[in-house]
């Protein structure tokens, strides 16, 4: 919005000439988000609890789960308002793969607060089912609508292949599906990470400033050259809205550190996973989320082993799954898994970076 209220204005007043760059609007997003959640959170932590939406006693087994009783449930809500504002105001409206992030983003947010409402008011959840099902319905929507877009349809159907320079699997008429297993996957992986204070909020923030970078490059057809990186047009867009994902996440981590004043609840959780799988559809990455994203990889990971383990031999591999509940099992606080998971998620995310040049 101020993109196109204040950059045509630059002939009259030389310092709005700074919108046209994406790195001064990304900065500023990103910042609008972070300060939204800064200031609203706690008049929002009120309104929350004012209205019953706050946790029970979900897996009573966990050390010290009974001081997390009461807490506020449901932050994604505010996330993905700083999210939306945010962008709106610094991104340039009339990119459609913009809209087609939000959109996937503000659709499974929508799923995720049904879910909240349901736990904070009749004590059931979504069924499994719902929250495989709907994902990866809303992924082929999205892989349907993006394959139409003129931009870019020399390579609608092909993805970016990890070390490898000029090479990349094409799905045909598969693709759709591989999409919607993409948004499947990442919106289910973060919700199941979001089990500790801070965790997917932190790597949240780092993942979504990792894969601005990316949008950034395969924007701007100089570097995306330089790099063997499949140029999108439009695409550098999608650094705002990352940022403001980056900006809003932080700001979230402030109330939800270790004791958390404020869970972000499956609205965030299931928004921002899939936001992040919508942006690497969109900019052909799909497969680098296995590094940058690695946490929730290897927490999603973990169910499906002990699920298989248990299932075919009987036996559990983990203590308790998602991961981080066996480190809690094993006696770590929180605050030591957190870090810890934090430190192994940066290392991965430098290792994606690198990967751009090795190609």
């Amino acid at each position: 919005m101020l993109y196109h209220l204040l950059y045509p204005l630059r002939e009259h007043f030389f310092p709005f000439n700074l919108f046209r760059y994406i790195t001064f609007r990304s900065a500023y997003a990103a910042f609008t988000a972070f300060i939204i959640v800064l200031i609203w959170m706690p008049h929002f932590i009120r309104f929350l609890r004012a209205h019953n939406w706050v946790a029970g006693i979900r897996e009573p087994s966990l050390p010290r789960v009974s001081e997390k009783v009461g807490t506020p449930l449901g932050g994604g809500i505010l996330i993905l308002i700083a999210i939306v504002i945010a962008t709106l105001l610094w991104v340039n409206l009339k990119e459609p793969y913009v809209w087609l992030a939000l959109g996937t983003t503000l659709t499974l947010g929508g799923l995720g607060f049904y879910d909240d409402y349901r736990k904070t008011h009749s004590s059931t959840d979504v069924r499994p089912r719902t929250k495989l099902i709907f994902p990866f319905v809303v992924g082929m929507v999205l892989a349907f609508v993006a394959t139409y877009f003129p931009k870019n349809p020399y390579f609608t159907y092909k993805t970016s292949v990890l070390f490898l320079k000029d090479v990349y699997l094409n799905f045909g008429i598969f693709y759709i599906i591989f999409v919607g297993i993409v948004i499947t996957a990442t919106s289910n992986a973060v919700n199941l990470t979001d089990g500790i204070d801070g965790l997917s909020s932190g790597i949240m923030t780092q993942v979504a400033t990792v894969y601005a970078v990316l949008a950034y490059i395969v924007g701007n057809v100089k570097l995306s050259q330089y790099l063997n990186l499949i140029y999108i047009p439009g695409g550098g867009e999608l650094t705002i809205f990352l940022a403001s994902m980056a900006g809003a996440s932080l700001g979230f981590l402030w109330y939800n550190m270790h004791p958390a004043r404020i869970f972000m609840g499956d609205t965030g959780s299931m928004s921002l996973g899939g936001a992040i799988g919508a942006v690497a559809v969109l900019i052909k990455q799909e497969i680098l989320l296995i590094l940058v994203g690695g946490i929730f990889v290897i927490e999603a990971l973990s169910v499906i082993l002990q699920v298989i383990s248990f299932k075919l031999r009987g036996k559990r591999i983990f203590l308790m799954t998602p991961l981080h509940h066996h480190f809690e099992k094993l006696g770590w606080p929180e605050t030591h898994i957190m870090i810890r998971f934090w430190i192994a998620n940066i290392i991965l995310g430098i290792l994606a970076l690198s990967t751009l040049k090795i190609r």
